[in-house]
C-alpha cells in the first residue's frame, strides 16, 4: 500500500495591507519543494478584512520513503 507525506508551507505576503508577493522568490520556494520531491496538492490565501496581512499556504505531497 502507498503511503504518502505532507508538508505544508507558509508564505508571508508584503505590503500594507498584505497580498503582495516577490513572484521570483515565491516560485524559487516552490522549485526548492520540488526539486526535494514534493509535489503540489493544495495552494490558498488566508484573505482577512480590515487591513490584515494575508499569508499564502501552500500544501505538498510525496511518496513516503522507509
Amino acid at each position: 500500500m502507498e503511503q504518502w507525506e505532507y508538508a505544508t508551507f507558509k508564505y508571508k505576503t508584503g505590503g500594507f495591507l498584505g497580498g503582495k508577493i516577490d513572484s521570483e522568490e515565491f516560485e524559487s520556494e516552490l522549485n526548492r519543494y520540488g526539486s526535494d520531491g514534493w509535489e503540489l496538492v493544495s495552494c490558498f490565501d488566508t484573505a482577512m478584512s480590515q487591513g490584515a496581512s494575508r499569508d499564502i499556504i501552500v500544501i505538498f505531497k510525496r511518496r513516503k520513503s522507509f
